[in-house]
């Protein structure tokens, strides 16, 4: 058998391993192994080879990044900065139809803008939003449809989770990818907003029986506004300022950024000892799960280029005539179709090693292609049978009158909003260029 076809071979069993429950990293590292062990033909060799890939990817530099903006993100959580973001942006949109969804978008997108994870975002707001569009009118499934497709603005503005993780994937410069997912991100929360407007005043029946808007409802005073907004406009001027401006690097930023926060919660008297130590627990525990993620990646990238079959894949798509836009359409329906079975960072896990050499001799700028993807990713977040952000928001609900297809359902159309977006980036490279 030859190196190609053990290649192949090995990719197979990882999915496999995959469908049938296994841990992702564990399947990659599994498979990886096996697969230089068939190729090299020494266990021996196969395992030095993988260790070395281990140890160079948690020494990387840039790896520093994950856990400081994990730890940022918990923090913002646990001083209640979601409140602070949601009673904002209700009060600037108050006036409009369907205007508490779309605060809620609003909110999302600055909540996202700090702290850069989706599912933070899902669970904080499934608790804050929900229940006040539901006491206004809004149907259940509708409300858990705004948070479930909003909630997904944080893994495409920056900082977020998952564009460092191409970068680290890709060899990318983190602070350009943040740069690109401004605008696209900015684009995704206005279609967001404009949909919920336009079905408040086209169809309201969807959204339910909704009160005509007040001026008064979700008014904060000067102070107020002051109060919520200055801390978070801050923080946010602090982290993406400092990278922009050039005055931190991401690593320097999320340090940064994780004292501005514990400094806000503090002067709050909202971060406890008990909160802190939560708060690094949780850290702790996601920082732990997606090293080992990033370690099978990259044992899984040096199987297969050992093996051929990256090379072997673009001398095939050169051959095939499908040409640029062919190859990806192609791949951004498999990441959607992928999406309905594994979480985001291990559909790019294990797609990106594949594409990036084919994606390479095309003279693609991977810095757009990283945009591509995690839209395209973001999307599985909403689609059944999977979609953790759904799962997400199910665990922090209180209405067992909201069933899980009920959220699935309220999501579908924000997903459907998100295809539109995804052919808009498609179409036109500038949004995510423009800044560079």
């Amino acid at each position: 058998m030859s190196a190609f076809d053990i290649g192949l071979w090995s990719f197979v069993g990882m999915v496999a391993l995959v469908y049938l429950g296994f841990w992702v990293p564990f399947a990659l590292m599994l498979s990886s192994y096996v697969g230089v062990w068939a190729i090299k033909g020494s266990p021996v060799l196969a395992g030095k080879l993988l260790a070395l890939a281990a140890s160079e990817t948690v020494s990387s530099y840039f790896f520093g990044v994950v856990p400081l903006f994990v730890l940022m993100g918990y923090l913002v959580s646990v001083t209640g900065m979601g409140r602070d973001a949601f009673d904002v942006a209700n009060h600037v949109f108050r006036r409009l139809s369907g205007g508490l969804g779309i605060g809620t978008v609003g909110a999302n997108a600055i909540f996202a803008a700090i702290t850069g994870i989706s599912i933070a975002s899902a669970a904080v707001f499934t608790r804050i939003a929900v229940p006040e569009m539901m006491r206004h009118g809004y149907s259940g499934r509708f409300a858990v449809g705004v948070v479930a497709g909003s909630s997904v603005l944080g893994m495409l503005i920056p900082p977020s989770l998952l564009l460092i993780l191409y970068g680290l994937l890709t060899e990318q410069s983190v602070g350009d990818l943040f740069l690109a997912g401004i605008l696209p991100g900015l684009v995704l929360a206005t279609v967001f907003a404009l949909g919920i407007y336009l079905a408040a005043r086209l169809r309201p029946g969807l959204l339910g029986s909704l009160r005509a808007p007040s001026g008064d409802a979700g008014r904060l005073s000067a102070r107020e506004l002051f109060t919520k907004g200055g801390p978070l406009a801050g923080l946010i001027a602090l982290v993406l300022g400092g990278i922009y401006g050039g005055f931190f690097t991401p690593i320097e930023a999320g340090a940064v950024g994780c004292l501005g926060a514990a400094l806000i919660g503090l002067a709050r008297r909202r971060l406890g000892w008990r909160d802190g130590w939560n708060v690094l627990n949780d850290t702790g525990l996601v920082t732990a799960a997606i090293l080992f993620l990033i370690i099978g990646a990259q044992m899984y990238s040096r199987m297969l280029a050992l093996s051929g079959v990256p090379a072997g894949f673009g001398a095939y798509i050169a051959t095939a005539g499908i040409g640029f836009w062919g190859v990806m359409f192609a791949y951004v329906a498999l990441v959607i179709v992928m999406g309905t079975v594994l979480d985001s960072s291990s559909i790019m896990l294990i797609l990106v090693p594949l594409m990036l050499p084919v994606i390479s001799a095309m003279g693609v700028d991977l810095i757009w292609f990283g945009i591509v993807t995690v839209i395209a990713v973001e999307i599985g977040l909403l689609t059944p049978p999977f979609g953790i952000s759904v799962f997400v928001i199910k665990s922090a609900l209180d209405d067992p009158t909201i069933t899980l297809g009920d959220i699935f359902l309220g999501a579908a159309p924000f997903a459907a909003l998100m295809l539109i977006v995804l052919g808009i980036v498609l179409a036109f490279p500038i949004l995510t260029t423009a800044f560079l």
